[in-house]
């Protein structure tokens, strides 16, 4: 029996961007008005998501991803453990989150899956293009769900890192 893989590459599992001290501090900040606010207006229970999505940010804030070997086999794509097979799969695009270049499988209806498989170079991106090109229709302009818009707003929401003086050289005259 033929071996069955047609390309493998190793990537993070997302993408990663390592986050400063400062700006945990501003989500701290504003959890804690959050939380203030709805204290004072007396529904407790919220609190508790408020402090959780605080957590689970902290959490993908600190902890760099592991690195994953994603295949394609004439079967279809696995990633991470989880076969999605060519017939489940509708179509693929490319998109750019943190400065990681991005390929988006997407299943067929009604639920349609997002799988996002992190691209380390042009060279993998072309080839694995090239395969993808055989089995599934590749989007150029894709349409945004409303979770891709929420998703895109919240990152404009987050306040850009620049370096502090206390980086680089000094001009001391």
């Amino acid at each position: 029996m033929a071996d069955q893989t047609l390309f493998t590459w190793s990537a993070p599992l997302r993408p990663f961007k390592k986050r400063s001290t400062t700006l945990l501090r501003f989500f701290l900040a504003v959890a804690l008005l959050i939380s203030a606010v709805v204290f004072f207006f007396g529904d407790l229970v919220t609190v508790v998501p408020i402090w959780a999505l605080l957590f689970l940010f902290y959490i993908f804030a600190i902890t760099p991803p592991p690195i994953i070997e994603n295949r394609i086999t004439v079967f279809g794509v696995e990633t991470a453990g989880v076969m999605l097979r060519w017939d489940a799969l509708s179509h693929y695009y490319f998109d750019e989150r943190l400065g990681y270049r991005l390929v988006v499988l997407v299943t067929h209806g009604p639920y349609y899956a997002h799988s996002y498989l992190v691209m380390p170079d042009e060279d993998t991106r072309i080839k694995v293009s090239k395969i993808l090109n055989q089995h599934l229709m590749c989007l150029t302009n894709p349409p945004k769900t409303f979770t891709d818009k929420i998703i895109r707003f919240l990152y404009g929401l987050i306040p850009e890192e620049r370096p502090s003086f206390s980086e680089g050289p000094r001009n001391t005259v």
